[in-house]
């Protein structure tokens, strides 16, 4: 009711409130394979950063995850097996754009930049802003809250080296 409704005893036809807006569902985005094998990719490196686990034990382990049906097998086993085969490599593309020892890089981050210069450095056909945003939003998901951040300044000094040409464009 209005004021002068209210004063002259009136009955307002407008509703005292507002009907409820319609609110949509969201659905969770529909992971590519790609991405779920990055994500168990990077949960594989995290736990052979903290433990040194055998690889093959790790990936039975993430067999049982929801999910890895779904995964690209062969992305998955090459940023895995290639991750922890070529660990020395990676680690020292890594050192010189790091601001200390890969050691000492949080775990989870450290994994996302183990798969992003593995990927800069042998999926050529990834595009390395793809390559960097994949990292990034690895971080994001797992990591720390502005880990992704530095992951993301790191992998893009990582890609002016190592893809130099694409990374001018």
């Amino acid at each position: 009711m209005t004021e002068a409704e209210d004063a002259a005893g009136g009955v307002s036809t407008k509703p005292a409130t507002k009907p409820a807006a319609k609110t949509a569902v969201k659905k969770a985005p529909v992971k590519s394979a790609r991405r779920r094998s990055r994500e168990l990719a990077l949960q594989g490196l995290y736990q052979w950063l903290l433990s040194g686990d055998n690889p093959d034990s790790i990936v039975a382990h993430l067999a049982e995850q929801d999910g890895f049906g779904k995964s690209d097998r062969a992305h998955f086993d090459a940023l895995l097996h290639g991750g922890i085969e070529q660990a020395a490599a990676l680690d020292a593309v890594l050192a010189r754009h790091v601001d200390r020892k890969t050691t000492q890089l949080s775990p989870v981050e450290h994994a996302a930049l183990m798969i992003g210069c593995y990927e800069l450095m042998h999926c050529l056909d990834v595009p390395y802003r793809v390559v960097i945003n994949e990292s990034v939003e690895l971080t994001k998901s797992f990591g720390g809250t502005d880990g992704h951040k530095y992951v993301n300044g790191v992998l893009d000094r990582c890609a002016a080296e190592l893809r130099p040409n694409e990374a001018r464009r």
